[in-house]
């Protein structure tokens, strides 16, 4: 039987195109069979990078037995949660109304037209792990489906209806900065004082709430807000989430100290984190020795060189392992495969480092550790009566054979596929470290993937929106739309170049007439009129992993308000934030985006107006220090003499006058006398 999935674009459903099920990927198609034949449907939805989806495939979907129970009483569907987020979130929440759960795979059993009367996530084979067996399982629920067809229809009617009731979060209401001050002191309810972060165990990293803190922070007088985010950066960074040797992060940590990860990298992840560090670097320029300081770097140079697609844009993900029985072994080390790499001093350095003991942190081979910082240089170098240059120099020569010696093992697959989205979110983060750190050369891979993003993935630079993937056809997602809209705006911030503006409110408008509700907010996709429950409407608000859809059309609506002036951006803005605005305190951490987009309501922004030439010195310098300098609500304006300044607000309109270089700052209504120099610049910008 030749596969339905052999010739798709999707990496996860190529790698089960040799499965004996008859699989069809999302559509019309797999649901009229099932009305036709009247059986039910067996929804699968996991991702190539997903351990325990590659587990069931083997176990299950590869098994000829399996198959034909599946071929004799179900239609079966499988999804790539990357390729189609809008049908992964609806059935998602579906079945977490169910169970309680949710995650990759998700296992879930629809009626033909495509409602949920049962489901969950990892199914065994056989009883185990407090699961029911798949073939047990997928027999009792056939028979259920031919006898009790009522009950089923019951169960499945139930859970479309709590779904219509409970996950539309719009609860309007005013945003004032006391809403932002009880967002915040939420966070510290939550926060582990001890390790760092939101919560116990498992831990993520949240980048948005610690961006957040950052502006709180910045705007009040309050110690801890800083304290948090740089517990939580130095926590990071020193752990095994992030990769000690190759650069970039893991998707999360099992543990509440962030030693142990799930190998996994995704491109969304770390764009999120070098946004977070490379801001912390510019909020906090006194902290230059903090063990986190590099990281924004590492994380860039981590993308540039592993995930960047040469022609722009950047690959979606990095698997965690090349086999099932293998758990993150490309990454971790036996004490006997660092001695075999290292020369004696190293290993004795780099073993108190990172600490390579002969009893490891995985459970499924206690002898593999994972790499993360135990004792710091200075701590080594008195254990060890060295100098902590020689320490320093060590962990520098032994981290490089390392690194090569890891080259050289199978390397788990990156999934090639550029999502526009996605990559927006990381040309966004560069061209953010670029500004903070002073490194102009992460801007120039940026701006390729964005105008690649506009070329190759709209047919009208934007007008209509942009396609989900590079080469696909699938789009109408909100994600896609608001991710490169904001990207646009920080090319524009970077270049000065009026194009990039252009783009990003010609984008928005499509963003405003094709998801716009009546009623507030933004839906997360366009109607398909494809079956199941896409008619069910969502307006994302929630970070749920990567940055609320809501949260980011708000925060580009309140910069285009500030770089055009027209109000209807302003309204817009106002719009979206007002309509979830009750739900802002109490979803917290979850809700973090939304709460920067609030933040921008709550406060006026500072307006940095740069006129100066790149061709001279002293202009280059002020558009560097305009990036450079924190300010959570800040928007650059870069114009060489002469330039139109029509659509900048009047207030500095009315300030200029003509000289350059000079840089003007108003924040709302109050504007500080121009800037000449760097210094001044950088002081006006920190006092306001």
């Amino acid at each position: 039987m030749a596969s339905r999935l052999a010739d798709v674009q999707s990496a996860y459903l190529k790698s089960a195109a040799h499965q004996p099920v008859d699989w069809y990927a999302w559509g019309t198609a797999a649901f009229e069979r099932a009305r036709v034949e009247e059986k039910p449907i067996l929804l699968d939805i996991g991702a190539v990078w997903c351990h325990w989806c590659h587990v069931m495939d083997r176990e299950s979907y590869e098994n000829p037995d399996v198959a034909a129970l599946l071929s004799q009483d179900w239609i079966c569907i499988k999804v790539d949660r990357d390729e189609r987020p809008d049908v992964d979130a609806r059935y998602q929440q579906a079945v977490q109304a169910l169970t309680g759960q949710g995650g990759w795979p998700l296992t879930a059993f629809l009626t033909p037209d495509g409602d949920v009367f049962y489901g969950g996530t990892y199914f065994p084979p056989d009883q185990r792990y407090g699961r029911p067996g798949f073939t047990t399982l997928l027999t009792e629920l056939a028979r259920v489906y031919r006898e009790k067809r009522e009950k089923v229809a019951a169960q499945a009617e139930a859970i479309r209806a709590h779904l219509a009731e409970h996950t539309i979060e719009a609860v309007p209401g005013a945003v004032t900065e006391a809403t932002l001050q009880a967002a915040a002191d939420g966070l510290t309810r939550i926060f582990d004082f001890t390790s760092g972060g939101f919560g116990t165990q498992p831990k993520f990293p949240h980048p948005a709430a610690l961006e957040f803190l950052l502006a709180r922070a910045h705007d009040t007088d309050l110690s801890w807000p800083r304290d948090l985010v740089e517990r939580t950066l130095t926590a990071m960074a020193a752990g095994g989430m992030h990769d000690q040797l190759g650069g970039g992060f893991h998707r999360y940590a099992v543990d509440a100290r962030w030693r142990v990860p799930h190998f996994e990298k995704m491109l969304y992840d770390n764009a999120g984190l070098l946004r977070a560090y490379a801001l912390a670097t510019a909020a906090f320029p006194d902290d230059a020795d903090a063990p986190w300081h590099g990281v924004a770097e590492d994380v860039s140079r981590w993308t540039l060189t592993t995930m960047a697609d040469p022609a722009g844009g950047y690959f979606a993900s990095q698997d965690a392992d090349v086999g099932l029985e293998d758990d993150g072994d490309y990454f971790t080390w036996t004490v006997d495969e660092a001695k075999a790499v290292l020369d004696p001093s190293e290993f004795a350095v780099l073993a108190r480092h990172y600490d390579i003991e002969p009893t490891g942190e995985m459970s499924h081979d206690p002898a593999r550790n994972v790499l993360w910082v135990k004792d710091s240089p200075s701590e080594i170098a008195k254990t060890l009566g060295k100098t902590e240059d020689d320490v320093r120099a060590l962990i520098t020569s032994g981290c490089a054979k390392l690194l090569a010696a890891r080259s050289t093992r199978p390397t788990p697959q990156i999934d090639r596929t550029v999502y526009t989205g996605w990559s927006a979110m990381m040309a966004s983060a560069l061209l953010t470290a670029g500004g903070c750190l002073g490194r102009e050369d992460f801007d120039h891979h940026a701006l390729t993937t964005l105008e690649r993003i506009f070329v190759e993935g709209s047919p009208d630079d934007g007008a209509t929106g942009i396609a989900h993937a590079i080469g696909g056809a699938f789009g109408g997602i909100l994600d896609d739309q608001v991710h490169v809209a904001h990207a646009a705006l920080d090319a524009y911030e970077a270049t000065g170049d009026r194009r990039w503006l252009a783009r990003a409110e010609r984008l928005m408008e499509h963003v405003w007439t094709t998801y716009a509700a009546d009623e507030g907010g933004l839906y997360d996709c366009v109607p398909r009129g494809e079956g199941g429950l896409l008619d069910h409407p969502i307006k994302p608000i929630q970070d749920a992993p990567t940055p609320s859809g809501n949260g980011v059309g708000a925060l580009v609506c309140a910069r285009l308000a500030e770089q055009t002036g027209r109000d209807r951006w302003r309204t817009r803005h106002r719009s979206i934030v007002t309509t979830f605005g009750a739900a802002l305190e109490p979803l917290g951490l979850h809700g973090a985006t939304l709460l920067l987009a609030a933040d921008w309501l709550v406060h006026p922004a500072a307006h940095v107006v740069v006129v100066g030439g790149t061709d001279d010195a002293a202009g280059a310098a002020l558009r560097r220090t305009a990036r450079a300098v924190y300010h959570p609500r800040k928007v650059v304006t870069l114009l060489a003499p002469g330039d139109d300044a029509t659509g900048l607000p009047d207030v500095l309109r009315a300030m200029m006058d003509g000289s350059a270089p000079r840089a003007y700052v108003c924040v709302g209504p109050q504007c500080a006398p121009p800037a000449t120099t760097p210094d001044q610049l950088r002081d006006t910008l920190r006092q306001r």
